[in-house]
């Protein structure tokens, strides 16, 4: 465990081969695709990140992102994966980390639509304990034809870089240099944890079946009461990534 938390510490990011069991994904891949069919009850935290589509005629969502999954599916607070995720971001980096929000995204079957290279504190407000852990699931079989995680390693003391949106809309983009980029493939259960300075990015799907992620940001106790005094509960933001 130590080893971990300080190539966390040190590298923005760490992956563990198997968070939770085959049985403990196959009840997440339930829900999840439940979720994904039910758009009348996910209309207001629902969104297709890969943005505007010029061509009229397609009707798949490429990235589809829920947001607060859990606000309708209540059942997920309990879910096994979430007590192991958060056990895991309070050994690497204190007990006072609690889940602030969770979320799904899922790369349809042969879109090929990328989400580009971003760091996810450039979509929060600024806090001062900048301390973050986002723990991204897999639930299916990931590698880089079907959209597995890209990391950068961190540089110490390396600020937010500057982000745009889209041309189209959809998510957060920045310009960097992606040659000491390391893709990271997982099997279904696996993840990775990464902090919000961590640059990552994942390739589109270009596979026949979807990939499915499930993400859990976790984030200092006092810092989700600070964000919910300013009225930040991750519902109605910009709109998340990968």
């Amino acid at each position: 465990m130590e080893t971990k938390r300080l190539k966390f510490i040190k590298d923005g990011f760490i992956k563990i081969d198997q968070l939770i069991t085959p049985e403990e994904v196959d009840t997440l891949r339930t829900i999840y695709d439940t979720l994904l069919q039910d758009k009348a009850k996910t209309a207001h935290l629902r969104s297709d990140l890969a943005g505007a589509d010029n061509n009229a005629d397609r009707k798949v969502e490429r990235i589809t992102q829920i947001m607060r999954p859990s606000i309708i599916a209540q059942e997920l607070i309990n879910n096994s994966a979430y007590k192991k995720a958060e056990q895991w971001a309070k050994d690497l980096l204190g007990e006072d980390m609690e889940l602030d929000f969770d979320m799904m995204i899922n790369k349809a079957p042969n879109t090929n639509t990328p989400t580009p290279w971003h760091q996810d504190a450039a979509y929060w407000i600024a806090m001062p304990d900048k301390r973050s852990a986002s723990c991204w699931i897999a639930l299916d079989k990931v590698f880089e034809e079907n959209g597995c995680m890209w990391f950068i390693p961190k540089i110490e003391g390396k600020p937010i870089l500057p982000h745009k949106n889209l041309p189209n809309g959809g998510a957060l983009y920045c310009e960097t240099d992606s040659s000491k980029a390391l893709s990271i493939p997982l099997n279904p259960g696996g993840c990775t944890f990464h902090d919000g300075f961590t640059l990552h990015f994942s390739q589109g799907n270009t596979t026949e079946t979807q990939r499915r992620a499930l993400i859990l940001n976790f984030r200092p106790k006092k810092m989700i009461e600070f964000e919910r005094e300013q009225g930040v509960d991750h519902t109605g933001e910009r709109k998340q990534r990968n």
